[in-house]
C-alpha cells in the first residue's frame, strides 16, 4: 500500500507513534523514527521496521526547535529519501489546573505539541511542492475538541492543532497535498497507565473501553494511503464515541 514511500513519524520511540511507523513499515513504507530521548526504545522501533524488509533510521530531535528540525529533515531525506508522508505525533503533557500551573509548563507543551508540528510542516514542504504530492497527519486529542479540567496547556494545544490542520488544508490543497488530523480519545499507552480512575472513564466511553494504539495506526494508514487522496482538512475521531 505504501511501497516506495518514506514516512517520517515523530514521537514514534513508543505508543501510538511506535504503532504507526510499524504499521506503514508493514505496509512497505520506509520509516524515519523521529524521537525525544528514549535511544533504546527509538532503536528496538527501528530493529522492528527493519523487520518488514525497509529501510528505517532513527534521529533523535527536540521538534520545538526549529533550526534542529530543518537539520533533521535534511538527514533523512539523505540517508533515506525526502519524505512523503509526515506523522505529527510527539506530544507531551505537563497538566495542572490554572491556578497553580507555571508558565513554562504551559510554554512547553504548547512548544513541543503545537509549535513542533508547525516546524515539521514547515521542513517537510518544500520536497511535497516539488513532488506535487504529500500526505500530512497531525494526531490530536478529543481533549482539543472538548476541553479537559486540568490540560489547559496540552488541550490548547491540540485545539491548535486542529486549527493548523485546516489552514494547512486551505493552503496547500491546490499542490496535491493533504492535511488530515486523528484526535484519539483515552488509548491504552504509557502515559495512560497512571491513569488512577479508569472505570470512571472507562464509564464514559460509549463503547466501554479504551482504544488501542494500533487502531490509531490503521486510522492513520487509512489518511496516508491513496484512498484518501480526495480527504483533506478532516479531523478524525479515535475513541470508542467519547466525544460524539
Amino acid at each position: 500500500m505504501l511501497k516506495g514511500k518514506t514516512a517520517l513519524v515523530t514521537g514514534a520511540s513508543r505508543g501510538i507513534g511506535r504503532a504507526i511507523a510499524l504499521e506503514f513499515a508493514q505496509n512497505g513504507a520506509d520509516i524515519a523514527i523521529v524521537y525525544a530521548g528514549n535511544t533504546e526504545k527509538a532503536e528496538e522501533t527501528k530493529r522492528d521496521c527493519e523487520s518488514f524488509g525497509v529501510k528505517a533510521g532513527a534521529y533523535r530531535c527536540d521538534v520545538s526547535d526549529y533550526n534542529e528540525v530543518k537539520a533533521t529533515v535534511a538527514a533523512i531525506k539523505a540517508d533515506l529519501a525526502a519524505p512523503d508522508i509526515l506523522v505529527n505525533n510527539a506530544g507531551i503533557t505537563r497538566d495542572g489546573l490554572i491556578p497553580v500551573m507555571s508558565e513554562d509548563a504551559f510554554d512547553a507543551v504548547i512548544a513541543t505539541n503545537l509549535k513542533g508540528a508547525f516546524n515539521l510542516i514547515k521542513s517537510c514542504c518544500p520536497f511535497f511542492i516539488r513532488a506535487k504530492a504529500g500526505k500530512i497527519i497531525n494526531i490530536s486529542s478529543v481533549s482539543g475538541l472538548t476541553g479537559n479540567a486540568g490540560q489547559t496547556n496540552y488541550s490548547a494545544a491540540k485545539a491548535g492543532l486542529i486549527g493548523l490542520t485546516k489552514s494547512a488544508a486551505r493552503e496547500l490543497a491546490s499542490r496535491g497535498i493533504t492535511c488530515n488530523a486523528i484526535a484519539p480519545g483515552f488509548i491504552e499507552t504509557d502515559m495512560t497507565k497512571s491513569i488512577d480512575n479508569t472505570e470512571k472513564i472507562i464509564g464514559t466511553i460509549p463503547m466501554g473501553r479504551f482504544g488501542s494504539a494500533e487502531e490509531v495506526a490503521k486510522t492513520a494508514l487509512f489518511l496516508a494511503s491513496a484512498a484518501a487522496d480526495y480527504i483533506t482538512g478532516e479531523v478524525i475521531r479515535v475513541d470508542g464515541g467519547m466525544a460524539m
